[in-house]
């Protein structure tokens, strides 16, 4: 839960390197940047799926429509 900067970094660095999959949940916003090429969001209406870094996923103009639309029927 609690890592030095030394070992977040080491953490970051063998994940982004590693060529398996991977599934996690993070509220750390560098490491989920960092770590994933993939965003899998799961909504009350349905999912969203796409190959991308999530500072891109951010902010994608469509898909920020698509998950206001997607919340607001909920």
């Amino acid at each position: 839960n609690h890592l030095d900067l030394e070992s977040i970094q080491a953490l970051n660095n063998g994940l982004k390197d590693f060529t398996g999959s991977l599934i996690f949940a993070s509220h750390d916003l560098q490491f989920i940047d960092t770590v994933a090429n993939r965003i899998i969001e799961l909504t009350p209406e349905g999912i969203i799926d796409r190959r991308m870094n999530y500072e891109e996923y951010l902010a994608d103009e469509t898909l920020k429509a698509q998950r206001q639309k997607m919340y607001q029927l909920a």
